[in-house]
């Protein structure tokens, strides 16, 4: 077996066993506190911030303005026509500007 075969292999298993952990921890408390529970509903929001906002802070306007875009059109689009609309604005604005 190649190298990258067992990476990819080891990356799988380790992410399984990370999702896996989590959901049984959890389970071993039967119900959660309001608090615990408020702190996992803000994770999803805190990881996106975190990908995409140094994005926005440190590379073109193009991509500031695509994310802004992709942002206004999640506001009221679905989760697909919220990435189609972000493709279709960095294409554009790419290629408007030449880069």
């Amino acid at each position: 077996m190649s190298t990258i075969t067992l990476i990819i292999l080891a990356s799988a298993f380790l992410t399984y066993l990370t999702r896996i952990g989590g959901h049984l921890i959890l389970s071993r408390f039967g119900t959660l506190n309001l608090r615990v529970e408020a702190a996992l509903n803000a994770v999803p929001a805190a990881v996106l911030t975190t990908l995409v906002a140094p994005t926005f802070f440190t590379h073109s306007w193009q991509e500031a303005a695509a994310l802004t875009i992709a942002g206004l059109a999640a506001l009221r689009l679905p989760l697909l026509g919220m990435f189609a609309v972000g493709w279709v604005a960095i294409v554009a604005l790419r290629s408007m500007s030449g880069t």
